[in-house]
């Protein structure tokens, strides 16, 4: 019977939490882990894009980070969520990654294919305005970057940010204001664009860009 036995009420199971989830991973559940990560992996997947710039290396450095906290498990001591563990683990990955790249370029230009059906003006305007936010965000230093990714685009708070990245509050908010400031020169073209192009492009004030010097 479901909910019931016997005539009285059963609690419905709950799921567990992510700390339940990575101490029976460390206790040797086999389904756990993969529970965990499926729990988290659009946003981590989120901040790998981000702080890589491409989509290849981001996926790589996703696995690394996952490979590593799977082992690392036992070793978690709950000092910190196992989120911002997740994630700390994660931008490690990230830049360690963007540290190794050599001369190769930041942001990948699509190989010449196939026409493929025009698409409409907006969707190709909101297309284009992503691929120059992205552009930019690759010229800031990789700790600006970082620190841009987590506090402005994923929102987590300075303290947060400051917990993934072991730095001090002030370091989040100091990269933060410098590398707001160089976006806002980069993409000064967005809200002033060359009349000549015949195309127009804004950021719609997203928090990615220039808006706001909080952090």
């Amino acid at each position: 019977m479901d909910g019931a036995r016997n005539g009285i009420a059963v609690d419905a199971p709950t799921a567990k939490s992510d700390l339940e989830l990575l101490r029976a991973h460390a206790a040797g559940d086999a389904q756990a882990f993969g529970e965990l990560v499926r729990r988290h992996r659009d946003r981590l997947w989120a901040v790998a894009l981000r702080t890589v710039g491409d989509r290849e290396e981001a996926a790589d450095a996703l696995q690394d980070a996952f490979i590593s906290a799977f082992r690392a498990a036992t070793g978690f001591r709950g000092d910190s969520a196992v989120t911002t563990w997740l994630h700390r683990i994660v931008v490690n990955a990230c830049l360690d990654r963007v540290r190794r790249r050599t001369a190769r370029p930041t942001v990948p230009f699509p190989e010449a294919g196939p026409a493929e059906p025009a698409e409409p003006r907006d969707a190709m305007a909101e297309r284009d305005t992503g691929l120059v936010i992205e552009a930019a965000l690759a010229q800031l230093s990789v700790e600006q970057r970082s620190a841009i990714v987590l506090a402005d685009i994923q929102g987590y708070s300075v303290a947060e940010t400051a917990a993934i990245l072991e730095v001090a509050e002030g370091t989040v908010k100091s990269r933060c204001a410098r590398g707001r400031g160089r976006l806002a020169v980069l993409l000064a073209g967005l809200r002033n664009p060359d009349p000549s192009d015949g195309v127009e492009i804004q950021t719609g004030g997203s928090r990615s860009t220039t808006e706001g010097e909080g952090g």
